[in-house]
């Protein structure tokens, strides 16, 4: 935030110190403020996209650990490592997450 604040700010200092070619100089700036918005850009999306799929494991974490025994443990039913796959699979379907995340990541996006 700084660092851009600081680039903007950076061409009313240097503009009456140009004697000529200012437009180049402006031109040059314009080109810098782009790039480097461009890439805090680029890193913010990486860093939103990573903290959708946390969001998602904790959900479906939080999900798995509330539901996990009363989907596999019915009286007189023995439990099979497919019954428990197929349990955490739906588990992780119906978690909802899809569901908090279209919520959620409105308020996380730049546009």
């Amino acid at each position: 935030r700084n660092e851009m604040n600081e680039e903007i700010n950076r061409i009313n200092q240097d503009l009456p110190t140009i004697g000529g070619g200012k437009t180049a100089a402006i031109q040059q700036w314009i080109k810098s403020v782009t790039q480097r918005f461009n890439r805090y850009k680029a890193e913010h999306k990486a860093m939103l996209k990573d903290a959708t799929t946390l969001l998602e494991l904790a959900l479906w974490k939080a999900n798995l650990d509330d539901n996990e025994g009363g989907v596999l443990e019915k009286e007189g039913v023995r439990t099979t490592r497919g019954r428990q796959k197929r349990a955490r699979k739906e588990i992780c379907v119906t978690s909802g997450a899809s569901i908090v995340i279209k919520n959620v990541l409105p308020f996380l996006q730049l546009e």
